[in-house]
């Protein structure tokens, strides 16, 4: 009866354990986990011309290149789009990007990142941990939240893989998003072009054509 209890034990605390590793492994999979990358370069733009176009939700949709973005940057947090809607169709994924210092010290600064609504938030818990990126400027201009528009189904997988902590690079465009139906519905969605600015309008509208993990 001993080795039996005693074999009964081992085997629910086996269980347990192979339980919360998995609850684990699933959590740290969906969610990925914090990280900091050090002197990761600020972002790379020049202008671009031309375009590409599609149908959409019974809307011709024209994107027009504004700039060539090349981008390496730590991730910070990730949020899905699974409506049936255009931007959510177009845009499946939105990704808070940071590199320099914010990259650096995301683990040492707690800057609760969170997304909602096509919007990124961060807030801290004193403005003192600010001083190690620039204070509040830093964080703006070292950090963005980015609609990410894959140009392919190969990189709309790659998009989807993607996990909070990874340090990535991508490359593509800065575009404007211009859509009409023949109903009169349109739609439209225009892409920051500089890293500076904050609030309504500040997201980048990014078509991107390559993605490499660092």
């Amino acid at each position: 009866m001993k080795i039996k209890e005693k074999f009964n034990t081992v085997a629910i605390f086996v269980f347990i354990a192979v339980i919360i590793g998995l609850v684990v492994f699933r959590t740290v999979y969906r969610n990925g986990s914090r990280n900091a990358v050090p002197e990761i370069r600020t972002p790379i733009q020049e202008e671009a011309s031309g375009g590409t176009q599609l149908s959409l939700n019974g809307m011709n949709i024209k994107i027009s290149y504004l700039y060539s973005y090349d981008i390496e940057a730590l991730v910070v947090s990730t949020h899905d789009y699974e409506g049936w809607e255009v931007g959510d169709r177009l845009s499946p994924r939105d990704f808070a990007l940071a590199w320099g210092t914010v990259a650096e010290y995301n683990t040492q600064i707690d800057f609760h990142w969170h997304q909602l609504g096509r919007w990124y938030y961060w807030k801290i818990d004193s403005l003192d941990e600010l001083k190690s990126v620039g204070g509040e400027g830093g964080v703006i201009s070292q950090s963005a939240n980015t609609h990410i528009i894959p140009s392919t189904d190969e990189i709309r997988n790659q998009i989807m893989a993607v996990r909070r902590g990874d340090h990535i690079r991508l490359k593509g465009y800065l575009v404007n998003i211009d859509g009409r139906s023949e109903d009169g519905y349109y739609f439209n969605w225009h892409t920051s072009t500089t890293r500076f600015d904050s609030g309504d309008g500040s997201c980048e509208v990014f078509y991107v054509t390559s993605i490499e993990w660092i």
